[in-house]
């Protein structure tokens, strides 16, 4: 059965009164045509209305869509012969991370993703989409490969996070998401990241650094869900919705704060409503966008990329930097204020009050 959100209500009942009322005219071989085409007209705009101006929460929901599409999904409508490849050479293959070879406008590329599951099965096989040390070190040796054979490479971000159980923090979590963060920030080959659902924490960030950075329209990527931002700031979780708001996480909050560099229009309601347009506004963006980065050089690559992070947080630096000279010119009223003190207990005199050689007879 078919999952609806909360804030689709409205339109499910006009598509349910509309469904009757065809019923019926067909029942009782009545023309009501143009009833049903003012109806429809009608739910044309409300669609528009609650879908064009989705909350930062609701826009979590759809990312977290269970019937969302995934990395399997899009494969076949974005490239060609893919080749799947597993294991980390080290310990075991994880789930949780999708990673091989394929053609991409007849171009060879590496892809590399995470993937939940679409049931509780597969999302207990896949950790829910929380790759352990082994999944980013497989992603690792892939795009080392791609580095070394000159392929661009594609990241396909999904995760609420890395996984952080014991088995996680034993087999060295945190050293295998710095190394990815390293490698790429190093690689010379273009880097083309996109965000298809959910951009959880170090987890996304991991295979999130990149020379162009994408995001699907009712995506997010976050450096922390907003559930544990409730949690933490409020001791309550259930400000989650509220925390979403303030988090400015959305694909929109983060072009306007220059972390995303394009946004990857959906259909209305999500990209489940249709995933073969998805996938082709998908396609087009990304090829804009990998024929822009095929023509710079690999030393031009590996500074903008470096740029682009290095630009990371520039607006909170620069209220700092304003609040910083706020303080100091405060400070140095302060230090006026305190000279003209001085000169008056010295007997030179202050400003603001006549001294008894300056009164005349009528004022006495």
């Amino acid at each position: 059965m078919a999952q609806h959100f909360d804030f689709e209500k409205p339109i499910l009942e006009l598509e349910k009164k509309i469904a009757e009322l065809q019923e019926f005219s067909k029942e009782k071989d009545i023309n009501l045509s143009p009833e049903v085409s003012k109806l429809m007209r009608r739910l044309v705009r409300l669609r528009k209305e609650i879908y064009g101006n989705l909350e930062p929460w609701q826009k979590v929901q759809i990312a977290r869509y269970t019937e969302r599409p995934n990395i399997y999904d899009y494969i076949p409508l974005l490239f060609e012969d893919f080749i799947e490849f597993k294991g980390d050479r080290l310990y075991a293959d994880d789930r949780a991370i999708v990673g091989g070879i394929a053609l991409f406008q007849g171009i060879p590329v590496t892809v590399v993703s995470h993937i939940k599951g679409k049931d509780t099965k597969e999302n207990i096989q896949r950790n829910f989409g929380m790759p352990h040390p082994e999944g980013y070190r497989k992603a690792l040796r892939l795009m080392d490969q791609a580095e070394k054979f000159r392929r661009p490479i594609l990241t396909f971000i999904d995760t609420p996070g890395a996984a952080c159980d014991l088995e996680a923090e034993e087999r060295g979590q945190g050293e295998a998401i710095a190394r990815c963060l390293q490698a790429m920030a190093h690689y010379t080959v273009p880097i083309i990241c996109t965000v298809i659902g959910e951009g959880g924490s170090g987890g996304a960030l991991a295979l999130g650094v990149g020379n162009t950075i994408l995001m699907l329209e009712n995506s997010f990527y976050s450096v922390i869900a907003p559930e544990s931002c409730a949690s933490i700031l409020w001791k309550d979780p259930s400000k989650a919705q509220e925390a979403a708001s303030a988090l400015k996480f959305t694909a929109q909050d983060l072009l306007e704060l220059g972390i995303a560099d394009g946004i990857i229009k959906e259909p209305l309601g999500g990209a489940h409503r249709s995933l073969e347009r998805t996938a082709e506004e998908m396609k087009k963006v990304i090829t804009q966008e990998f024929d822009k980065l095929r023509k710079a050089s690999p030393e031009e690559l590996q500074a903008t990329r470096y740029e682009k992070l290095m630009n990371y947080g520039k607006f909170a630096e620069q209220a700092w930097e304003e609040q910083l000279t706020q303080e100091t010119q405060d400070a140095q009223g302060d230090r006026v204020v305190l000279s003209e003190s001085q000169a008056y207990h010295e007997g030179q005199g202050s400003p603001d009050v006549q001294t008894s050689d300056s009164l005349d007879d009528d004022n006495i």
